[in-house]
């Protein structure tokens, strides 16, 4: 058990999660992961029928564990402008789409709005000044 969680000790260092910068010309690329790991044991002691009274009981165990390392992100550093790139699937339900796409319907209303507020302004100065 001890082997295990030292192994898997050694897998989650931050080099693991925030990776090694990536130097691309004028851009440095970061990669961002999610680490997930578990750790599972057992045993049990048991007797047999053909086993004297008394005797020293069987004993059965064993131990497993499992790590997994999925890339999440890349930060992408060019000049003084960082920018997250996630890596995901895309949306997998109607709702999922909706509510990635509300900030950017937000912006576009945004801007609609205050180009119909700088039209009805300029028009409201040419009306004052015929």
């Amino acid at each position: 058990m001890s082997v295990a969680a030292d192994k898997l000790r050694a897998l989650a260092d931050s080099n693991t999660v925030v990776g090694q910068p990536i130097q691309a010309g004028d851009v440095t690329l970061i990669p961002v992961s999610r680490l997930s790991f578990g750790i599972a044991s057992g045993g049990t002691e048991y007797s047999t029928k053909k086993q004297a009274v008394g005797g020293d009981n069987a004993f059965g165990g064993g131990t497993g564990a499992s790590g997994k390392v999925d890339p999440v992100a890349f930060l992408i550093v060019r000049g003084d402008s960082v920018k997250l790139l996630p890596v995901m699937p895309p949306p997998a339900t109607t709702l999922d789409r909706v509510i990635e796409t509300v900030p950017e319907v937000v912006d576009k209303v945004t801007d609609f709005i205050d180009k119909q507020q700088a039209k009805s302004a300029a028009k409201a100065e040419t009306d004052l000044a015929d």
